[in-house]
């Protein structure tokens, strides 16, 4: 990919077909969603909270990756708790776009108040387990047969990252 440098902004509609492209990409790869489709930019976007969606551009500004947050519930226990997806373009990864994204992630939820962000992972997604780690995410459990992804069930791994400022 072009552009060695890696800056991150947040996420317009001017980025929609290169983070559906990108979220489209991580689906065929078969270990990143129980997704089957990418949604339109119209579903995508009424379902991200807007404070909380960024995007690793190059210098020509391409998009490597990005990073959306949804909230878990409307129940005002939960106000500050949110479930994320980060995806890495297959020819970015190990770069330092995911790192920079989940970076982006917690410093917005963290001003916003939000005290948790988690996410479910394919075990077999080794290489998000491990980005994850490296950001700080502790696994709380294994969510057996949680869902089915082309008639198979699947586990994911719930990861959490609870805020040290968030108090």
């Amino acid at each position: 990919m072009t552009g060695d440098t890696v800056r991150i902004a947040a996420m317009t509609a001017g980025h929609a077909d290169q983070v559906l492209d990108i979220y489209r990409l991580g689906i065929e790869e078969g270990q990143a969603t129980f997704e089957t489709q990418a949604p339109t930019w119209a579903g995508f976007d009424a379902a991200k909270l807007p404070g909380h969606r960024h995007v690793a551009v190059d210098t020509t500004g391409r998009v490597l990756g990005w990073v959306a947050a949804v909230a878990v519930s409307d129940r005002c226990a939960y106000a500050g708790v949110v479930e994320h997806s980060v995806y890495v373009h297959p020819e970015a990864r190990n770069r330092g776009v995911g790192s920079a994204l989940l970076a982006a992630l917690v410093s917005s939820t963290e001003a916003a108040g939000i005290w948790t962000v988690q996410s479910g992972i394919f075990p077999e997604n080794t290489g998000s387990l491990v980005l994850h780690e490296r950001a700080g995410f502790r696994v709380i459990g294994i969510r057996e047969r949680i869902g089915r992804h082309h008639g198979v069930w699947r586990d994911v791994v719930l990861v959490e990252r609870r805020s040290p400022i968030i108090t």
